[in-house]
């Protein structure tokens, strides 16, 4: 069984549309002490950093994702979902996360970026992969749908992909048993739904 993570910040029912036409047995998981009882979880996200810690903080969540990370069992972060999974973000103000990849969160460096490039990065762009890594099983620097105003710095072990937005940023990442992924595989079609394919074929 697939949990998908519920602390209401969004972005859950097109997750779960995913694992259904993968035929992925997936449910939503609310109470922390639930969480043990799932062989791999995805840690969705849209909104605030801060609001996200917040609202883990304050049910439970936190610690219940920290134990389940130590099972070795597979996890998966999703756009805001990847950013948590850092030590920090300065996403209004500076917030910390789950501390589970070092790293933090930094918002788009305008100063680094043409003057007509936007923020939020929101499209369509490219992955660029690394390592011929499990989760890019059968794609090559494939085409995702991304929308963002942050994105991780963090150290280049744990990077298995890159974009470029006005400058290459960390769009995938890999430590342990934990991954994440700054674009949106559930609203990527069949590109994203070949990622999440390979997530759920993790032993």
């Amino acid at each position: 069984m697939i949990g998908i993570i519920d602390y209401n910040m969004g972005n859950l029912a097109s997750v779960y549309n995913a694992c259904d036409i993968l035929d992925a047995k997936a449910s939503f998981v609310t109470k922390p002490e639930d969480l043990k009882n799932y062989e791999r979880i995805i840690l969705p996200g849209v909104g605030a950093f801060g609001d996200a810690m917040e609202n883990l903080n304050s049910t439970g969540m936190k610690e219940a994702i920290w134990e389940f990370s130590k099972t070795g069992k597979p996890m998966i972060g999703i756009c805001l979902g990847m950013q948590l999974l850092f030590e920090s973000s300065d996403e209004f103000g500076a917030h910390k996360g789950l501390g589970l990849i070092d790293g933090k969160v930094v918002k788009f460096d305008k100063s680094k970026m043409h003057e007509d490039t936007k923020v939020p990065h929101m499209g369509w762009n490219v992955i660029k992969t690394r390592n011929d890594h499990t989760l890019f099983n059968g794609l090559e620097n494939p085409y995702l749908y991304f929308v963002h105003s942050y994105h991780a710095v963090t150290d280049e072990k744990n990077v298995i992909g890159t974009t470029e937005y006005g400058y290459e940023f960390v769009s995938a990442v890999h430590k342990d048993n934990i991954y994440g992924f700054q674009p949106h595989p559930e609203k990527s079609h069949d590109n994203g739904l070949k990622i999440l394919k390979n997530f759920f074929s993790i032993k």
